[in-house]
């Protein structure tokens, strides 16, 4: 039906290093058998839409496009329809609707031809499966925070500390190459660090230590070799390479940075606020006796799994009070989704396709300043997640020192990790932890208080298709009106 002149974008399939937007496609007006075809396929694709859940006359799918002027049209039944509530155009293959992806460097623009009228591209996609969705009040939202924040202010991080278990440290003396074996076998993320000529804990060694430790021996020229992992100190890396830190973070934050940490008698909203303010996955929970601070007792690492644990025990027999608790999480403004067409984000969810190379996955990691990224299909279903805390499983065997980022795929990578589980425990808990945009807040919440849970990855029902993804750390945004 339509001709090659047409098509003036690339495929759906993205060049290497391609950045891409997964977009929303929404025909809301039913049929028994509807499809999504367009410039980014080539027109030479029809991609099944799925009905909405709850909502089987509103169908959807989600394509990846990458940066440009793209025209798309669906086939209903037999025959081929255009959405007149969205952007269109009239051409040789008559009339089809039209989006703009932004990319890096790139504005929206409308098209100078005189061929061509273009509405706003800013325009939401009309959606009636959400007209059903409750709208909590503001007083609602209000009162929720209230009541958790007050709950929040009279608990401390001793109540934190579980009856029995074991916190390690490491001493700033060990080689890095040991501490990140250690972090293995004892299937731990993360560990605070102990400076025996100081007295104190200095600093804690987690993942995203080791991250920068393998990019740059990846880099060509870099002064760090493999000799250096196997013998320099925690302590020599911490300093002599905080330079390396630098210009991963670019947030211009000091260097070496100062230990966030907690006492147990800190109430447990100013313990979420500082593990938010400083954007780290837990605190320590240090205890001394002594005025000036000397012979501080490592208690525990307090997480916002454990606080979060706490709001939903304290209020499991009388969720009435949190009206919050009964919204359905696409109608509260929670975690990062899938844009719908025509909707800018600002915070674009990035995903990993399982042929990715590790090194593209590490350096998107640090980049997009996220723990973890779901790794997707062609078709965007779920597959497995990719997290920070994985590139520990290369410190077994002294693996990292075989491979090269740019050759291992995340595939190789996963896989590496599940036949070298640590034997102590799990790094993660159990993968891939789901939702669905209809649950509650208040089911969320239950989730995420499980140990090891960090984030849920929000899909589609039946097809898998990823939609978004909600961490500890929104909840807790959202939770504390941050």
């Amino acid at each position: 039906m339509f001709s090659s002149t047409l098509d003036n974008s690339r495929g759906n399939s993205a060049a290497a290093g391609q950045v891409v937007t997964p977009t929303r496609f929404v025909w809301p007006y039913g049929g028994r058998r509807v499809y999504l075809s367009g410039s980014f396929t080539r027109w030479t694709e029809h991609v099944p839409m799925s009905p909405i859940e709850g909502c089987a006359t509103v169908f959807q799918v989600i394509c990846n496009l990458t940066p440009g002027y793209h025209q798309y049209k669906f086939f209903v039944d037999g025959e081929w329809r255009h959405d007149e509530h969205q952007p269109f155009v009239t051409g040789n293959g008559g009339v089809v609707n039209t989006i703009f992806i932004t990319g890096p460097d790139m504005v929206a623009t409308g098209c100078n031809s005189s061929s061509m009228d273009v509405d706003d591209f800013s325009q939401r996609t009309a959606d009636p499966s959400q007209e059903s969705i409750p709208r909590m009040s503001g007083v609602d939202l209000e009162v929720s925070r209230h009541r958790i924040s007050a709950l929040l202010s009279n608990r401390t991080a001793y109540e934190l500390l579980p009856e029995s278990g074991k916190v390690i440290a490491l001493d700033v003396n060990l080689p890095v190459k040991q501490a990140f074996h250690i972090l293995y076998e004892q299937g731990i993320p993360l560990a605070p660090l102990w400076d025996f000529g100081k007295g104190q804990f200095v600093g804690v060694l987690g993942p995203l230590d080791f991250i920068i430790i393998l990019r740059e021996l990846g880099t060509h020229g870099s002064n760090l070799t493999e000799e250096e992992l196997e013998t320099h100190t925690i302590a020599a890396w911490k300093e002599g390479k905080a330079h390396i830190s630098r210009q991963y973070d670019g947030i211009g934050r000091q260097y070496p940075r100062p230990l966030v940490q907690v006492g147990p008698y800190d109430n447990l909203k100013d313990v979420a606020l500082k593990i938010l303010q400083n954007k780290v996955a837990a605190v320590p929970v240090i205890y001394s006796s002594l005025q000036d601070g000397s012979y501080p007792q490592l208690l525990h690492l307090a997480s916002l799994s454990g606080i979060l644990k706490c709001i939903c025990r304290y209020f499991r027999h009388s969720s009435s009070s949190l009206p919050i608790l009964q919204q359905p999480i696409c109608s509260i403004p929670l975690g990062t989704w899938v844009p719908r067409i025509g909707e800018s984000s600002s915070k674009p969810l990035a995903t990993l396709k399982p042929h990715a190379s590790l090194g593209s996955a590490l350096t998107l990691l640090v980049q997009a300043q996220v723990s973890s990224i779901p790794v997707v299909d062609d078709n965007d279903s779920l597959i497995d997640i990719y997290s920070r805390s994985d590139i520990t499983a290369l410190a077994k065997d002294k693996a990292y020192a075989q491979i090269h980022l740019d050759d291992m795929t995340v595939h190789q990578a996963l896989q590496l990790g599940q036949d070298s589980s640590p034997p102590y425990g799990s790094l993660n808990g159990p993968r891939c932890q789901m939702c669905l945009r209809s649950d509650s807040l208040g089911k969320v919440m239950e989730r995420l208080a499980n140990p090891g849970v960090r984030r849920l990855v929000i899909v589609e029902a039946g097809s898998k298709r990823v939609e978004g993804i909600i961490s500890l750390s929104d909840v807790f945004r959202f939770l504390l009106g941050l």
